[in-house]
């Protein structure tokens, strides 16, 4: 089949767009949506992450132009922190534990540094190459496909799939930009509710469908676009992402920061493992939502109730870790009010015992994280509290005094936003808020 590839070299000035923004950017940290009109931020949306031209603006503004200086993401998602220092020159670190996220964000930091001919060729030869699509056996066709693809559709789908796996999939960072552009075109593809922010709504429906063949040519035109935006702004190949836990990080004894950048998951009940089943059914890497907890969750901060019941976490046991020094009466206190309001709720969530772990996990990233700060360093987080069952989790408060336990000299919190505060279709009335909590080493 043939499809035309083709790019413009001068659609984007970012560094005149990022700087016309920056003096709105102090409210916009928490705000990820902005990514998706920047060069390789749009590649993939994945409902985590905050604005990368404020990462920017931070790092110019606190660490200048050094060359020694040195950022680390311990929950890097996509890359966001990551692609953001490489466009500012200052080396950075992540961590991330979901498989399949880990693999875009490798994807995304080795592909803007591949050749640029190279790639042109790799998509074009693929392009060329995608066979005739035979008739898809509905029997033999995971649930969640045959539900959000017409058979049309997925015949093609899958013959783009298995072009790649049986001859394109060579681990180059071309062929992993490939194998991106196809994750990519899953969502648009489809004609039910498949929003990139959300969870897979079969009985929804939307317009704008692309034919996968469309949708590729346009992914690819975007990706050789944006590769060739970044070669020619400089973005400098000094980012690593590690596939690696940030409450007990491994092979990185090196690592020496002068800042920590990042958006922990928030203990709002958000199932980070589900938000990418679609694409990891596509690629065979999963059956279905059963497979999940093994595949994923188990990588993962508890910060939802199907990962704390699947654990079959015992809320004593999770209070009487160390760890939790610092806030175990307030925590207590929450946890319990859960434990008892949850017997009189239909679902019986297990927000008690995912609470617990939630601040757990974390107090232990903050431990991880001080032996990896250099003295004088600073680190900020985007978070955002919770109120489970309308019990209110204080999170940016809780979150310092671990921080502080850890070693770290002092925290202060900035808010950004409200939260909660259209209530049509909400769970409770507690007001909520989003913020950056700054902690100084």
């Amino acid at each position: 089949m043939k499809i035309s590839l083709s790019y413009q070299s001068d659609l984007f000035d970012m560094d005149a767009v990022a700087s016309s923004r920056h003096a709105s950017l102090n409210g916009r940290s928490g705000a990820f949506v902005d990514n998706m009109v920047l060069p390789v931020h749009r590649w993939f949306r994945y409902s985590a992450g905050f604005s990368s031209d404020w990462v920017r603006w931070l790092v110019r503004e606190r660490l200048g132009d050094s060359p020694s200086s040195a950022v680390l993401d311990p929950f890097c998602g996509v890359g966001t922190t990551l692609l953001a220092c490489d466009a500012e020159n200052i080396q950075s670190w992540g961590f991330e534990t979901h498989p399949f996220v880990y693999r875009i964000a490798n994807a995304k930091l080795r592909g803007i540094h591949a050749d640029l001919s190279t790639l042109k060729s790799v998509f074009r030869h693929y392009a060329d190459s995608i066979p005739q699509a035979s008739p898809v056996k509905l029997e033999e066709t995971p649930p969640l496909l045959a539900k959000c693809y017409t058979p049309q559709v997925l015949s093609v789908l899958f013959a783009m799939r298995d072009l790649f796996v049986a001859e394109f999939d060579r681990g180059t960072p071309e062929s992993e930009l490939l194998w991106l552009a196809l994750t990519a075109i899953l969502r648009t593809t489809s004609g039910v509710g498949t929003a990139q922010w959300q969870y897979v709504l079969p009985n929804k429906t939307k317009s704008g469908v692309q034919t996968p063949l469309v949708a590729f040519q346009s992914k690819a035109s975007e990706m050789l676009q944006d590769v060739e935006y970044a070669q020619r702004n400089g973005w400098r190949s000094r980012s690593h992402v590690l596939m690696t836990d940030a409450r007990a990080p491994v092979n990185c004894s090196e690592i020496q920061v002068d800042a920590v950048v990042t958006s922990p998951p928030y203990p709002n009940n958000y199932d980070y493992a589900d938000s990418t089943r679609l694409e990891m059914t596509f690629w065979g890497e999963i059956s279905g939502w059963g497979d999940l907890q093994q595949a994923v969750r188990r990588h993962l901060i508890r910060s939802c109730s199907q990962h704390a019941a699947a654990e079959k976490l015992v809320l004593d046991d999770l209070l009487s870790e160390s760890v939790v020094d610092p806030i175990r009466q307030d925590l207590s206190i929450a946890c319990r009010k859960l434990a008892e309001i949850r017997k009189t709720k239909g679902g019986r969530k297990n927000y008690h015992t995912m609470a617990a772990a939630y601040f757990r996990d974390l107090g232990l990233v903050f431990r991880a994280l001080r032996a990896r700060c250099r003295p004088d360093s600073f680190m900020c987080f985007v978070v955002g509290d919770s109120a489970p069952y309308g019990v209110y989790l204080s999170v940016d408060k809780w979150l310092g005094e671990l921080s502080l336990a850890a070693g770290f000299k002092s925290y202060s919190f900035e808010k950004i936003r409200d939260r909660n505060i259209k209530w049509k279709n909400r769970k409770h009335r507690v007001p909520l808020k989003e913020g950056r909590l700054w902690i100084e080493r």
